[in-house]
């Protein structure tokens, strides 16, 4: 065949060999391991493409054009009169420390910079403590992804700088709203509070007021704190700990919305006819004064029946009404609300994991979700009219190819996605499938299907509408102090009233705050999702020998996995499956016996044994197990 180069990403598999995917489309080129050239996984690299086999192209690795693994962190080890580095991450090999001269024990946890690739050797440049101190195993996945905790001196300085009250002189250029009844509602250990509430009925119809932290007005451009917001992105909310995007002097201090303090705020105040439609709005910057600082389990105790919140009774009823209203307008228009419990590792003071619960939306989650929503999408439905630069959440149609794919599985349940005459896909057609596939034994496994067939939401400076919402209009407005683009919506808003001629001169810069705003929020979740599992796997070790009840969720040419009831995911090796020699057959979705027929297919129920729980990995080894015992023979966890 014909040699030729291409450019793209290298990703290592944990058994050595990788595949490059090129940056100007095409098949992925196989690298087998003695060919990589000391490129490491997430390297750019340029590949000789070498040889066909059985349709693959196959190459090597002849040039590395940028490290994406210049800071690796990993445990402290000694042999041979020899220190070196373990690294976390499988697919890098160990890290020779040639010049370490310190005095620090075997088994702990440090950061490396590596200055040479072949050998690998590099220099100890944070050590984190040793690797079973509490809370060293989420830092250590922190700075695998570059993230410091602690701000710089220069960010410290400027936040100590700001007032710890807002100006009186400030208030008094601002539409007044201190006489409402304001009241935030959020989880009982949240301490940025970025969003308030207020509704009353009027006129046969409702009041809706959203009122959102004004961050804009204390972080400026060209300032070291807007400097570092975007370079964060967005808070971090690992398993165990916050990493704010913000100082706390703002985040927890002045640009919080507390309870019995004057606050500066931008409102987005609806007017709302007796179905729930917006009929009328106004945007502006403003001032309140928080009444009361409630929790979700209060205000639902409170729907519930219970009489401690009185005081705020008028504001809550209406706000419920609202709910109802705006979620049968987003379901008649087909948004798709996924309604997937999150899975949540409680952790006791010293880190260790005690519990995994799921948590479910709460009435009063789903009565702010509907006020931010709402919000979200008159603010972004105001900026496209008036001709506003702005950021705005995007959410694509989903890609034909994963479409397929989630048809592949719902056909085994005589369900298919599908549009008549030729117009083109909608949220209303994956609506109808989770409706469907309500409360039967497969809903959880054909609803996590269904979001993983999501193309990923994204930040653009176009207005493209957001699919799973089925909004023509979205953004992100409501929580500037977690999230960068809210902020940067926000200062487009203030530029619009207060200096349009700049607008312009803004709008240069929104492709680029789009685009590292979206990295940064991936980053965030592999994170969070990350430390999540590192702690279940640690919890689910004690159960190792145990048996459970649970759900085949994924099928590979290695196996299936196995979602148990609490939501962790481990794996039946197909190599482990004595019985007969499976096959994957992908248009199946299933793991097929050669000899018996025995099938392995997404949804069914199986019955496995833990055998193995490798917290390093964050991997759950299952064995299927043959025959049915006693119920009470199941680990109940």
């Amino acid at each position: 065949m014909r040699r030729e180069h291409l450019i793209g990403k290298l990703s290592v598999n944990r058994r050595g060999f990788g595949f490059v995917a090129p940056e100007d489309g095409g098949t992925d080129v196989f690298i087998a391991a003695g060919n990589m050239f000391g490129a490491l996984n997430g390297d750019r690299v340029k590949v000789l493409v070498t040889d066909k086999f059985r349709g693959r192209s196959e190459g090597r690795v002849v040039e590395v054009l940028d490290r994406a693994n210049k800071i690796v962190v990993g445990t402290l080890r000694k042999a041979n009169h020899k220190i070196f580095v373990t690294p976390d991450d499988t697919r890098i090999e160990k890290i020779l420390l040639p010049k370490f001269r310190q005095k620090v024990a075997a088994g702990t946890k440090v950061v490396v910079e590596i200055f040479a690739w072949s050998p690998l050797r590099g220099r100890v440049v944070e050590i984190l403590g040793k690797e079973d101190s509490p809370g060293v195993d989420v830092l250590s996945v922190l700075r695998a992804h570059g993230v410091a905790e602690d701000f710089p001196p220069d960010v410290h300085a400027e936040a100590s700088r700001i007032e710890l009250e807002p100006d009186a002189d400030e208030i008094a250029r601002r539409i007044d709203r201190r006489n409402l009844k304001v009241v935030t509602i959020d989880g009982a250990d949240a301490k940025d509070l970025d969003d308030g509430v207020f509704a009353e009925e009027r006129d046969g119809g409702f009041f809706l007021g959203v009122y959102i932290a004004d961050v804009s007005f204390y972080v400026r451009t060209h300032t070291a704190l807007d400097g570092e917001a975007f370079e964060r992105g967005t808070s971090i909310y690992p398993v165990d700990r916050v990493v704010p995007m913000l100082p706390r002097e703002l985040s927890n201090g002045i640009c919080s919305l507390n309870a019995g303090v004057d606050r500066l705020a931008m409102a987005c105040e609806m007017i709302l006819d007796a179905a729930g439609n917006v009929t009328d709005y106004k945007i502006f910057p403003t001032a309140i004064h928080v009444h009361r600082r409630l929790t979700y389990a209060q205000v639902d105790k409170f729907l519930a029946g219970d009489a401690e919140l009185s005081d705020c009774a008028d504001n809550l009823n209406t706000l419920r009404k609202i709910r109802e209203l705006r979620k049968k307008i987003r379901g008649g228009r087909g948004s798709i609300d996924f309604d997937l419990p999150e899975m949540k590792v409680l952790l006791d003071a010293a880190g260790k994991p005690i519990e995994i619960v799921k948590r479910v939306q709460s009435v009063a989650e789903s009565i702010i979700e509907e006020c931010m929503l709402l919000a979200n999408e008159t603010v972004a439905e105001h900026t496209l009219r008036r001709k506003i630069p702005c950021l705005y959440r995007v959410h694509e149609l989903p890609s034909p190819e994963k479409v397929l794919a989630f048809n592949q599985l719902l056909a085994h349940f005589s369900l298919h996605v599908a549009t008549s005459n030729g117009r083109e896909l909608e949220p209303r057609d994956f609506q109808k499938i989770l409706s469907h596939v309500k409360g039967l034994p497969a809903e959880r496994v054909i609803t996590s299907f269904a979001l993983r067939t999501m193309q990923q939401a994204r930040y653009a400076a176009e207005c493209l509408g957001h699919f799973g919402l089925a909004a023509k209009f979205y953004t992100h407005f409501t929580s500037p102090i977690r999230r960068y683009p809210d902020l940067i919506v926000h200062r487009m808003l203030r530029a619009s009233w207060e200096s349009p001629q700049k607008l312009p001169t803004l709008a240069k810069g929104l492709d680029e705050i789009a685009r590292h705003s979206s990295e940064r929020e991936r980053r965030a979740v592999d994170i969070e999702r990350e430390t999540t599992d590192m702690k279940a796997v640690e919890f689910m070790a004690q159960f190792v020998g145990k048996k459970f009840d649970g759900v085949i969720d994924g099928v590979t040419s290695f196996g299936f996995f196995v979602e148990l009831d609490n939501g962790v995911n481990g794996l039946v090796r197909a190599a482990e499956l004595r019985d007969d020699y499976y096959t994957f057959v992908e248009r199946e979705l299933a793991l097929i016996g050669q000899a018996t027929g025995k099938t392995f297919r997404i949804g069914d129920g199986v019955r496995v044994k833990l055998i193995g729980a490798n917290v390093q990995l964050r991997q759950l080894d299952f064995e299927l197990v043959s025959g049915v015992p006693d119920k009470d023979l199941i680990a109940q966890i």
